[in-house]
């Protein structure tokens, strides 16, 4: 009877510590996968982000405060392993500059007005006859959206 009582903690303990210390390896291993702080700016600024401070690890994740391409300041969190970034808030990953090239380049002129409003880019432009467009893009692509004659 006392061999029944002492097996049963034993062995609890024994798978106890065995889930611990494969808990803590499976730990150390996301450790040295992690990006390193130095790989995290070039990443954000591979995707367009510039402005970039406070970049701290924090929960297993990178979080970092930053200016999107289309100027908003934005917190991001990003993922230790893979550099997937998070933003605070929905963001666009072009510029003015690069809107009005992308408008420039699908034959619109007299490209002016760029702003960004409610989620999307929004410029004035003549078409290819002179008249004066509205036009909507989407903050990530680039793709016309919207137009409306002004």
């Amino acid at each position: 009877m006392d061999a029944n009582r002492t097996f049963a903690p034993r062995a609890l303990r024994t798978a106890l510590v065995l889930g611990l210390a494969a808990a803590f390896a499976t730990g150390t291993a996301m450790a040295q996968d992690a990006l390193t702080k130095p790989q995290v700016r070039a990443k954000l600024e591979a995707q367009g982000y510039t402005k970039i401070n406070d970049i701290q690890f924090d929960d297993g994740t990178w979080t970092a405060d930053a200016r999107s391409a289309d100027g908003n300041r934005v917190e991001l969190r990003m993922d230790a392993r893979t550099g997937e970034v998070f933003p605070d808030e929905l963001v666009g990953n072009l510029s003015k500059d690069d809107v009005k090239a992308q408008l420039a380049a699908a034959g619109w002129s007299n490209v002016h007005d760029i702003d960004w409003d409610d989620g999307v880019w929004k410029a004035e432009a003549d078409d290819e006859n002179g008249r004066d467009f509205e036009v909507r893009m989407d903050p990530k692509t680039g793709k016309i959206i919207g137009t409306e004659k002004d």
